[in-house]
């Protein structure tokens, strides 16, 4: 049973669950993404194309015969390709503007001056005063010129 300790202990470290909900969220997230792109982005640019809905763009290497039983087309759907493209572009901008956001809170945290920082803890407290009585208390040496 030793296996089985060793496994819920590694389940139970915060980064395998901070991953899990990653994963969880970035699956929804990909939903999300997936219908701005068909139902947002793409209906404008296909406008702007007059009307193109590059989800049915193929280049067919083989029509399908409708005489015989296999009606096989074979095409490559460069449409389809290039909405995928459009989702990449998508999320890699999202992602882009998460991470600019998160560094732009961090520089205001660190150019923050100390006195706007959270106070010391009562122990940082105490040693700073001990520090401070010591200070006084040290005789001057005298320096050397």
């Amino acid at each position: 049973m030793p296996i089985l300790g060793e496994f819920r202990e590694f389940i139970a470290r915060g980064n395998v669950i901070d991953l899990a909900v990653g994963v969880i969220i970035g699956a929804a997230f990909n939903d999300i993404v997936k219908a701005l792109v068909d139902q947002v982005v793409m209906p404008p640019i296909g406008l702007l194309m007059s009307g193109i809905d590059f989800s049915h763009m193929q280049w067919v290497l083989k029509p399908d015969n409708p005489l015989t039983k296999a009606n096989e087309e074979v095409a490559i759907q460069y449409g389809a390709f290039f909405n995928t493209l459009i989702k990449f572009m998508v999320v890699a901008w999202v992602v882009f503007l998460l991470v600019k956001l998160v560094n732009t809170i961090r520089r205001r945290e660190a150019a923050k001056p100390d006195s706007e920082k959270a106070p010391p803890t009562p122990q940082e407290a105490l040693l700073m005063e001990i520090r401070d009585l010591l200070k006084a208390q040290a005789p001057e040496t005298p320096t050397r010129h």
